[in-house]
């Protein structure tokens, strides 16, 4: 039977000015993921607001067909922002889980293209939604369709913990792999290697020959290590010292605002450093002529830092592989220019050693931001090899690294196959 919405979906009426809003001390509605789960916040706003009450469905006018809709169940009213709408519904007529998944199937799709203007590409306000006309079979039948949805989405669920479980192992063992090659366990040592004090020493000579030179500023001396600061013991030839004794010099970003569709150099930014990488695709550039280039311009095998963020985030690093003298990067990022293989201190600052020795206790959270700055970073550890096992170790990794994106690569293919699995039985039950 061919229905509109509209026969069985209610709109909630009630609006709210910010300032009216903000009055009624109510949580706020922030995020329906695709899971359908809600999350909420106590947040004042800006924006107009609709009211929300326990029982109703909430539908993201941006993201509904992508699964951001939910039937809120709490006991206190919510507010939420008019990207969001808010339905009363008649229960003598919709199983409202039948609906829900309705909702997300190849079918309502269709009929979005079909019969509003903009399709899914637009938001899907109430005024578009609710007129949509649709087959609905009566309540048996669709509580039969939401049985069998059910029995086999428990499958589905059954192969998306087993998907999630390889990627916790896959985490897991990276992790390990990284540990044993920090703690000198990954690759034999060779007693003919020049020791890790030899290097500092050269690293010493190094940054005092660029500074008669005038191309580095005198740093502050760095602390003694304490024997109450090292995490674990080293094999002969490796030495703990801090980052600032095997950094050539580290920097701040550019302070100059970035911005789109200029005709400049492209400007970095935090979520350019993903999973120890450095991406390179910014939109956002400054101009040619900035006083902060060439001396910012990024150079091959730079690391860089993330200096500010969440606190998750905060700590984040990668390498730069790319042309010299051809990108920048922006302030709240840290670049680091070392005397030892960067590869070797890419890989160290990946480690959950790192990050919860060295990052985790200093971090200081300020205004929703995490900060981390440049004389707490030179004053963390790293363990040191001998160059020449830096090499070896690197190498290692890359071989190891390289069977885990493999397996990588295989658990993504299962959780894609679990949703097309998904989208296959919708299609069978609610058609294309």
């Amino acid at each position: 039977m061919k229905v509109k919405i509209s026969s069985f979906l209610k709109e909630r009426p009630n609006r709210f000015k910010p300032s009216e809003a903000n009055e009624l001390g109510l949580q706020r509605l922030y995020k329906i993921n695709f899971s359908g789960e809600i999350h909420l916040a106590d947040k004042k706003t800006n924006t107009n607001m609709i009211l929300v009450k326990s029982g109703d469905l909430v539908i993201s006018g941006i993201n509904v067909e992508k699964g951001a809709l939910a039937v809120y169940q709490g006991e206190e009213d919510i507010l939420a922002t008019i990207h969001y709408s808010s339905y009363e519904f008649d229960k003598s007529k919709i199983n409202i889980n039948y609906f829900k998944w309705f909702l997300k199937s190849d079918s309502f799709r269709k009929i979005l293209l079909e019969q509003t203007k903009g399709g899914i590409k637009t938001e899907l306000k109430p005024k578009k939604f609710l007129p949509l006309e649709i087959d609905l079979p009566d309540l048996d039948s669709q509580e039969q369709i939401l049985k069998k949805i059910n029995s086999m989405k428990n499958e589905i669920n059954e192969l998306e913990q087993n998907v999630s479980c390889d990627e916790n192992l896959l985490s897991k063992l990276k992790q390990s792999i990284l540990s044993e090659a920090v703690s000198g366990k990954l690759v034999s040592q060779n007693p003919k290697d020049e020791s890790a004090v030899e290097l500092l020493k050269k690293i010493k000579r190094e940054k005092e020959k660029l500074l008669r030179e005038g191309k580095i500023k005198k740093g502050k001396e760095l602390a003694l290590i304490g024997d109450d600061e090292v995490p674990y013991e080293l094999p002969r030839g490796w030495v703990w010292c801090r980052l600032g004794d095997i950094l050539l010099f580290s920097e701040y970003g550019t302070s100059k605002k970035s911005q789109e569709n200029i005709n400049g150099i492209p400007v970095l930014s935090m979520g350019h450093i993903q999973n120890g990488k450095v991406l390179t695709n910014s939109s956002k550039c400054i101009h040619f002529d900035s006083e902060d280039l060439p001396k910012l311009f990024l150079q091959n095998e730079d690391i860089l830092f993330n200096r500010t963020n969440s606190y998750e985030l905060v700590g984040k690093s990668g390498i730069f592989l790319g042309e010299n003298d051809s990108i920048t990067f922006a302030s709240y990022l840290i670049r680091l220019k070392s005397g030892i293989n960067p590869y070797y201190l890419n890989l160290y600052l990946q480690t959950d050693i790192f990050r919860k020795t060295q990052i985790n206790p200093e971090i200081i959270q300020q205004c929703g931001q995490a900060n981390f700055n440049g004389t707490k970073l030179k004053n963390t550890l790293i363990p040191l090899p001998p160059l020449a096992e830096q090499k070896r170790i690197v190498e290692k990794i890359s071989k190891l690294m390289k069977s885990c994106d493999e397996l990588k690569t295989k658990i993504n293919q299962n959780k894609i196959n679990a949703e097309r699995l998904m989208h296959a039985i919708l299609r069978e039950v609610f058609g294309e």
